[in-house]
């Protein structure tokens, strides 16, 4: 495949929200984002984990190995997925997320000429991946620390070069309606189906996770083969994207997979209940504000994990 050249950033992942606040896809990033100040003392064993993942901005110079769970690990030898390609485009370029094992880039490219050839998309904006080691992020997702997780715009690409303002800029989509019970049908079209109907049909995903309201959309809508609605699962957030995790790959005897769905397609009421209740679409304030969470320590981490972060960086 001819690949414009791979740009990689040469700045630190920006912090864009404090404490354990989520980064979503439509979140702004920066297009002059500012390194992160050094550690005071980066050897403290209560120090969050996420501050010495989020400072690493290359990968580690060993071979490619993915470590632990897609919630609990990291990744050694991570490849980036080139921020343009003749059907994709990467976004919010200041969080230096475009990381992966290289089963993940090649579905994502596999995916996006897909989106071209069944949905007509010009091609698709990939969100976050993982960092260049994995490991827990400054901001956003509890997952994506081991290569295998990316998020996918329910946004077409444009037919034309993204500026690197657009990129920080642009906001995605929203694609449920406003009373949470179903999608938005000024947003949500057949060629959205396709592009998720041709993730979830990729024999290395092993889940989608979209929200509860596009579920119930593709169970209404998905005709012929509907084997591969039993990867997609309904989760919180999700209605300006889909996630996408991959099995873990062969050689990678530290990874830890996720188990196989056993509940079929999960397209029935009963299946779907929690999610629309009221209590769940409207939660009441706490009383209290929550307390923000410490995040795993280094030590919480696969051993394995240590030596990541202690390698040479990657030649650029």
């Amino acid at each position: 495949m001819n690949r414009r050249p791979l740009l990689i950033p040469i700045f630190l992942v920006v912090l864009i929200c404090a404490g354990n606040s989520v980064a979503l896809a439509q979140d702004k990033g920066s297009v002059d984002p500012k390194p992160l100040p050094p550690l005071t003392n980066p050897n403290d064993p209560k120090l969050a984990a996420k501050e010495l993942f989020g400072r690493k901005v290359l990968p580690a110079a060993m071979p490619t190995q993915v470590i632990g769970f897609y919630s609990k690990g990291c990744i050694a030898g991570a490849h980036a997925l080139p921020i343009n390609g003749p059907t994709w485009q990467v976004m919010r370029l200041s969080r230096n997320r475009n990381w992966g094992h290289p089963n993940l880039i090649a579905l994502l490219e596999r995916l996006s000429a897909n989106a071209h050839k069944d949905a007509g998309w010009p091609g698709i904006l990939v969100g976050d991946m993982s960092q260049p080691r994995g490991g827990p992020m400054l901001t956003g997702h509890a997952s994506h620390q081991v290569g295998l997780d990316a998020d996918i715009w329910l946004t077409p690409m444009p037919n034309h070069l993204l500026s690197r303002n657009e990129r920080e800029e642009m906001s995605a989509v929203m694609m449920v309606r406003a009373d949470r019970l179903d999608i938005d049908p000024h947003a949500w079209t057949p060629q959205h189906l396709a592009v998720v109907r041709d993730a979830a049909q990729e024999p290395s995903v092993e889940r989608i996770f979209v929200n509860a309201a596009i579920k119930k959309a593709l169970c209404r809508e998905a005709k012929g083969d509907r084997s591969w609605l039993a990867k997609v699962r309904p989760y919180w957030g999700h209605d300006y994207h889909f996630h996408i995790r991959i099995r873990c790959p062969a050689g990678s005897s530290t990874c830890k997979s996720q188990p196989e769905p056993t509940e079929g397609e999960a397209c029935r009421a009963a299946d779907l209940a929690y999610w629309f209740k009221d209590e769940v679409l409207h939660p009441k304030p706490s009383p209290e504000p929550a307390k923000p969470k410490p995040g795993l320590t280094l030590a919480q981490l696969p051993s394995e994990c240590r030596h990541v972060l202690a390698a040479p960086n990657a030649k650029p």
